[in-house]
């Protein structure tokens, strides 16, 4: 074992670069066998695989250093993390580190430049290959031979760069596994490889060992796929077919991006298996179906909804993940200020009448009714819903799903619901004047009911009701206010820093920031853990119009939407446009963003 990796040499290389203390590095050295210890039956009562103790002995020591969750003596903020070790071991050793992303590794890459056996024993990762030279990630830069064998074995100039080690096992895991499932898949479905979708019928017979849905190896690859998605906080997953090959992508932070592209003669398979979890009829090709799949990531129960439609070259599916980490949340974490919190509270608060959650498709509307239900129900109320479908499972509400077909609609079981003695009732959309009507006549008769208009403000919603057929005296009984909202990209923390601007520059471009003079804003440079983009995570940005007096007096036939915004600001109201400009000066967003999010002209 090369002297760089033993313990001394790594406590001496976080001391030198100030993640920890002297002190504190000699209670670990001195402490260091007992730390493994217990950290190693720590592991063994989770269930999870334990070192090999000779040939991993500073990985064993890491990994519990890791355990003590200790905070960076540089940065008291922070724990004393896996990647922060290994990236200050990197730089003490003069060997580049990376933080893998695992959306820009090529799985051909990845799976067929060593075989998995080598790769799980020395703990190396195929990352790229570039002009002829091949670059191998690792958490042990030192071991030589293993570096050499594989250049013996690919013909290659081999660089190594340090990855943490858990990195490296996940991955392994990950792509090797998904490879081995979709390569025997591939091989079943061996044979003529003709198919052009819904555009043109090939024919051939079917042999009689073709690839059923319930096939392990296209188990296999459809749970990694769940994995993977959840692993990266994926919203959703498309699974495209093309002419030639079939796309896998994630939509992550509101971006698609391309993760696997698969063999076209899988897609099938593939498809059938994640209808058949979701109990959608696999034979039906030809006409869109709509499904779902309850499943587990961790300790939580996930919802995937799902959707089926035919294209071009076969048929596609779109899966929505609904993660109850995301869709339940705490109302103070939504992005609300302090002020427009209040009001909002004050809004909901009623004990009857009619809330408004407004905004495009992808804009966190979901997530805002549910964090405002779970806020509002108790044991003393009857909270019903009824949904489009119904987006997540909460035992505490009662969920109706709308069925068109058996003549279950937003309008009609408004009726029914009535006579379930509700407190709360949370209507999906407002899509037609039946179910504006029916919300109505809820509200008029003492009932708390939230329901979501896609409009592009909270002012324009008004007129939107009206447009839909609603009198204009029903909306002054009944209203109590309005929320509109839009989601905004974060900057990643990881790679955040200082920018200086001047407050001309971003008047000029439609940004008002009440302040003259040079400005200290924040951008995010890019890193691994943001995939280069400088941004990590969203949050809202809001506009909250509590239905005043004066407000109420111009809801009428005619109104003019300009009066009714001026009315609305002079009131207090800020725009999504300054909910976002506030953001931005808190250093939580950047100005491209809030012009991205806000460039409509309704919201300027």
């Amino acid at each position: 074992m090369s002297d760089q990796l033993s313990e001394k040499r790594l406590l001496s290389v976080l001391e030198k670069k100030g993640l920890i203390s002297f002190q504190r590095a000699r209670d670990l050295y001195v402490n260091r066998f007992e730390l493994v210890k217990q950290n190693e039956r720590r592991r063994t009562k989770q269930g999870k695989a334990t070192f090999n103790e000779n040939r991993d002995r500073p990985f064993l020591f890491i990994d519990a250093i890791v355990a003590l969750n200790l905070k960076r003596k540089d940065d008291p903020s922070k724990t004393l993390d896996e990647d922060a070790i290994y990236q200050t071991l990197a730089e003490g050793w003069g060997i580049p580190f990376v933080k893998i992303d695992p959306l820009k590794l090529d799985l051909n890459v990845v799976t067929t430049t060593i075989p998995i056996s080598f790769a799980k024993n020395h703990l190396v990762l195929p990352v790229t290959i570039s002009q002829g030279k091949l670059t191998v990630a690792t958490p042990n830069p030192f071991n030589l031979e293993v570096l050499e064998d594989i250049t013996r074995a690919c013909q290659m100039q081999v660089n190594a760069v340090v990855s943490p080690r858990s990195d490296i096992i996940k991955l392994i895991e990950e792509f090797f596994g998904f490879k081995r499932s979709i390569a025997a898949a591939e091989h079943q479905f061996s044979g003529p490889t003709v198919d052009l979708g819904n555009l043109e019928r090939y024919i051939h017979l079917k042999s009689a060992d073709e690839l059923p849905s319930n096939d392990q190896h296209v188990v296999n690859a459809v749970n990694h796929l769940f994995i993977y998605a959840f692993d990266q906080k994926a919203s959703d997953i498309h699974i495209e077919p093309k002419r030639d090959v079939s796309l896998v992508r994630m939509r992550i932070d509101g971006v698609l991006h391309t993760v696997y592209k698969l063999p076209k003669n899988v897609h099938s398979a593939i498809v059938s298996r994640i209808k058949n979890l979701s109990g959608l009829d696999m034979a039906e090709k030809r006409r869109p179906q709509d499904g779902r799949i309850k499943t587990g990531k961790k300790d939580v129960e996930v919802e995937i909804r799902l959707s089926t439609v035919p294209v071009a070259f076969g048929e596609k599916v779109v899966m929505r993940v609904m993660d109850p980490d995301i869709l339940f949340q705490d109302l103070a974490s939504l992005g609300f200020s302090s002020v427009d919190m209040e009001k909002y509270n004050q809004i909901i608060s009623h004990p009857h009448g009619l809330v408004l959650v407004c905004g495009p498709t992808g804009s966190g509307k979901s997530t805002t009714l549910y964090s405002t239900l779970r806020k509002i129900s108790t044991t003393k109320v009857n909270v019903t819903t009824i949904e489009d479908p119904i987006e997540m499972v909460h035992e505490d509400f009662n969920q109706i799903a709308v069925r068109p077909q058996v003549g279950i609609t937003f309008g009609s079981i408004m009726r029914n619901i009535l006579r379930q003695d509700p407190d709360i009732i949370m209507v999906g959309e407002l899509r037609d004047l039946e179910t504006a009507e029916n919300a109505i006549q809820a509200a008029l008769t003492g009932h708390l009911v939230l329901t979501t208009l896609h409009t592009n403000d909270a002012p324009s919603s008004i007129i939107r009701m009206m447009d839909l057929g609603v009198p204009s005296f029903l909306l002054q009984a009944t209203l109590r206010g309005i929320l509109s909202q839009r989601l905004v990209r974060k900057i990643c923390n990881a790679c955040k820093e200082p920018i200086e601007m001047d407050a001309a520059k971003l008047h000029a471009l439609g940004l008002e920031t009440g302040k003259s003079g040079r400005l200290s804003l924040f951008h995010g440079k890019g890193c691994q853990k943001c995939r280069e983009t400088g941004y990590l995570g969203r949050t809202t940005i809001h506009e909250v119009l509590p239905y005043s007096d004066a407000i109420k007096a111009l809801t009428v036939p005619d109104t003019d939407l300009a009066v009714l915004a001026e009315t609305a600001r002079a009131e207090g109201m800020a725009s999504l446009r300054e909910s976002a400009v506030e953001k931005l000066l808190e250093g939580i967003t950047t100005y491209q963003e809030v012009l991205r999010v806000t460039s409509s002209d309704n919201l300027l």
